[in-house]
């Protein structure tokens, strides 16, 4: 191929690859697969690497990364990028609207609303059409110029084909990370043992920032727009600016609009308040900007932010609470994540007890103090979080908290590796959360899918004594006998115990609850009274005679009275109300007024209860005391024969799970799904990548120096050597098979198909291989490509908003089944 050649292909590919570029972003539309316009990309990328000398900076090429930056350029904004003023109230909004009023001496003025994306905010520059620079806020003065980056954000024009455009141009944008996109991301760290990120806007500032833009490329950073500037600016208002950016191909959020009054905004801001909770990304307030250019110019700036326009932010709910003390997990990896116990507290409709500190300098940074009244709010409206520490509350005696150095489940030396926030336990082979962590990473859908197994099931495994490790799973046919009518009891929430406020008496609730099997069931009376005595003998030997709870007791005796009639039994009530914060010595004093269950009713009354919710709203409506499983104090397991041979069929049938599956399932820190594959596809053999050198390691696509040190490390530990030995002889495929490459031909050929919700027909796995024995791709996120979803009860809102925005057809399971069947 000529010079001339190259050229002129070059340059039809990319006007194709631009056009459907900004035929998804800006109109949510597409015409070809994501498979097909990868393939325009990779010939693109081919053809600049035959010619050198045609790769222009506005490529699309630029789009997939590669570029390693060492220090980012700082560089003064030519327009400050000011901060807004924030308001959290009507009356506040109002009088702001005051002040533009006085300001514009009369003048008639409307403003432009739009949502306040919870991301980063980026500058971008354009000269003759071309980004040129991407400059964060910095300081508000200058910022760092991420440009390698930002061109990895397919929303983010590289060049501007339109006519009449300025010569020079800035647009102001806020990049995220969308919901979906930052939860599969911490699946994608759970699964090769990192840390989980705690929101998605530091974690979009962070990847912002990164050296390697083929890793921010991989994160999928997106951007709207939402302001133009420049000194050439042929614009009225804000309204005309916003349609300019979406004429020449920018992303706009379509939540904009144009109001005539405060009250119209007052009644946008109400409208938005829970709707914005179904977009695909985190919003967190309103921006109201004066509309026309000459009345912002008019009201002018301060010496912080501009005048013309003002922030409304949502208020998070959030309550104070104190902090009891901390506790600390551990996870397969060894990753101790501290965790704040609060004294119960309402917030958001749910009873919270803990929330997580993230790491030791989350609790640095906080000073947080055992002892402290602390704010929590919950995180996306979802994941409880301790925001901040009301010093004013605080205790003259609190002592700085100091950090566990030691873990708490096995006593190990912690260590804290460079570079990293989280403290590790190294006693990977012995530490009983690790080993069932790595147990449960084993079994999990997208690795070995033992479905037949869980959480619980393996508890009960290794605290029997009966597995040690993974490999331990393939010899438990030998102990069929064994597992048996094995049955073991798990709180359903945390281990409590009961006791009164002056700390007279302390029973475990563990004794008292093991002794509590019966069900409120005509056949379990006669049983009543023998457990009944043991209860009070039992509590008698933990704490002297007398000493139990008479609200326990005497509701055990109202159920005596009442288990015929099928009631609600009542001591799960109450201890239900305990757990969800009902103080121990008003929950004494209310038994004293119960004869029977329905003045559990006239108590509400007439008890001061001191929580948000009454007894009426904790133990439910009257009409429903009769559903017999409505509460309880523990979860049963209980191997019967039906059980075992489902666990039994199901570790003999993961043995048909391929090589690339059996390699991330072995749990190895950094080697997640795609780096298993690629590492599988690149040796062959188990063998091969145990026996490969650091330089053989990182030659493979996607492994890095920090991948290739942790599969060396993992094999050089003898007793996972040895389990791979255990599970060589249990005949798991440890080696790639090479794969029929005809394509299965079928009704749901060239289709790519999601499913969301609860199928009627099918369980997860099962309709993703009805698809492919169909001849179809299943696909697991909401894509341009997607050829239509499949929508079962209670579908993933996200999924439904992303198809939506798509232009993705959805079906129902009836249709899609009438479609390959018919």
């Amino acid at each position: 191929m000529s010079l001339e050649e190259a050229k002129t292909k070059i340059e039809a590919l990319t006007d194709k690859i631009n056009y459907h570029n900004e035929l998804y972003y800006q109109k949510s539309k597409s015409e070809i697969s994501d498979f097909d316009f990868d393939k325009l990309l990779e010939s693109l990328i081919q053809l600049e690497n035959e010619f050198p000398e045609l790769k222009k900076a506005e490529s699309p090429t630029q789009r997939v990364g590669g570029t390693i930056t060492k220090e980012f350029e700082a560089i003064y904004h030519q327009f400050p990028m000011l901060s807004l003023g924030n308001t959290y109230n009507q009356k506040d909004l109002e009088d702001w609207d005051g002040r533009v009023a006085k300001g514009l001496e009369g003048e008639a003025y409307e403003y432009f609303c739009e949502l306040k994306f919870d991301g980063v905010s980026i500058s971008l520059i354009y000269e003759n059409g071309l980004l040129t620079k991407a400059i964060t806020r910095g300081d508000g003065v200058r910022g760092d110029n991420v440009i390698v980056n930002a061109k990895t954000i397919r929303s983010v024009p590289l060049k501007i084909n339109k006519k009449n455009i300025p010569d020079s141009f800035e647009v102001r944008g806020e990049v995220f990370m969308t919901k979906e996109n930052f939860n599969q991301l911490n699946r994608d760290r759970e699964d090769i043992g990192e840390e989980r990120y705690a929101n998605a806007r530091n974690t979009t500032s962070g990847t912002l920032k990164m050296q390697d833009s083929k890793e921010v490329a991989k994160r999928k950073l997106d951007c709207f727009t939402y302001y133009l500037l420049g000194d050439n600016i042929e614009t009225l208002t804000h309204e005309e600016s916003i349609h300019s950016l979406e004429s020449w191909g920018f992303q706009v959020s379509q939540t904009y609009r144009k109001c005539k009054s405060i009250s119209e905004v007052l009644e946008y801001i109400n409208e938005w308040e829970k709707k914005r909770l179904d977009l695909p990304l985190e919003t967190d307030g309103v921006v109201i900007k004066v509309n026309s250019l000459d009345h912002q110019q008019q009201l002018g700036l301060t010496a912080k932010s501009p005048r013309w326009a003002i922030s409304y932010k949502y208020q998070a709910e959030s309550t104070s609470t104190k902090l009891n003390s901390v506790t600390y997990q551990v996870g397969r990896t060894g990753a101790v994540t501290p965790v704040a116990e609060l004294e119960p507290v309402q917030l958001a409709g749910t009873t919270v007890k803990r929330a997580s500190l993230h790491n030791a300098n989350e609790i640095a940074r906080l000073d947080l103090r055992v002892g402290d009244y602390v704010f929590v709010e919950k995180g996306g409206e979802i994941i409880p979080k301790v925001t901040k520490v009301d010093q004013d509350k605080r205790s003259a005696d609190a002592k700085p908290f100091v950090y566990t150095d030691v873990c708490p489940d096995c006593n190990t030396k912690l260590v804290r590796q460079e570079g990293e926030a989280a403290f590790y336990c190294p006693n990977a082979t012995s530490c009983p959360p690790q080993v069932k962590g790595r147990i449960e990473h084993f079994i999990q859908r997208k690795a070995m899918n033992i479905d037949s197994l869980g959480e619980r099931k393996v508890d009960m495994l290794v605290n029997k004594k009966l597995i040690y490790n993974y490999a331990d799973l393939y010899d438990l046919k030998n102990q069929h006998d064994t597992l048996l009518g094995l049955q073991d009891y798990f709180d359903s929430d945390e281990d409590l115990n009961f006791k009164d406020t002056n700390g007279v008496y302390q029973i475990a609730l563990e004794k008292v609850v093991s002794a509590l099997k019966l069900t409120a069931t005509s056949d379990k009376v006669s049983e009543f009274s023998a457990i009944l005595k043991n209860i009070k003998k039992l509590t008698a030997q933990q704490t002297g005679a007398k000493a139990y709870p008479s609200f326990l007791m005497k509701s055990l005796e109202l159920n005596y009275a009442h288990i015929k009639d099928g009631y609600v039994p009542l001591e799960n009530i109450l201890y239900q109300l305990f757990k969800g914060g009902i103080p121990f010595a008003i929950l004494e004093a209310a038994s004293q007024q119960i004869q029977n269950i329905d003045d559990l009713y006239d108590l509400n009354n007439n008890l001061e209860i001191q929580k948000n919710s009454s007894f009426l709203e904790l133990i439910g409506d009257q009409k429903s005391r009769a559903k017999l499983d409505a509460f309880s104090y523990r979860s049963r397991i209980s191997f019967q024969a039906k059980t075992v041979d489902n666990i039994l069929s199901g570790i003999e049938a993961s043995k048909q799970i391929n090589f690339e599956k059996v390699l991330f399932a072995l749990g190895i820190r950094y080697v997640g799904e795609t780096v298993a594959k690629k590492l599988a596809k690149h040796f062959k053999t188990i063998d091969a990548i145990m026996a490969a050198s650091f330089d053989e390691l990182i030659a493979v696509e996607d492994v890095g120096e920090r991948i290739a040190r942790s599969v060396i490390e993992f094999f050089s530990i003898q007793q996972n050597r040895d389990t791979i030995t255990k599970l060589k002889k249990a005949n798991l495929k440890l080696e790639l098979e090479e794969k029929n490459t005809t394509p299965i031909q079928g009704k749901l050929s060239g289709f790519k198909i999601l499913a969301t919700g609860t199928l009627t027909n099918f369980k997860r796995d099962e309709i993703e291989k009805f698809i492919e024995a169909n001849g179809g791709e299943y696909k697991k996120t909401v894509a341009k490509d997607l050829t239509f979803l499949i929508t079962g009860d209670k579908p993933g809102e996200a999924k439904i908003v992303a198809a939506k925005k798509h232009g993705i057809k959805t079906v129902s399971e009836e249709e899609f089944l009438k479609m390959v069947n018919d």
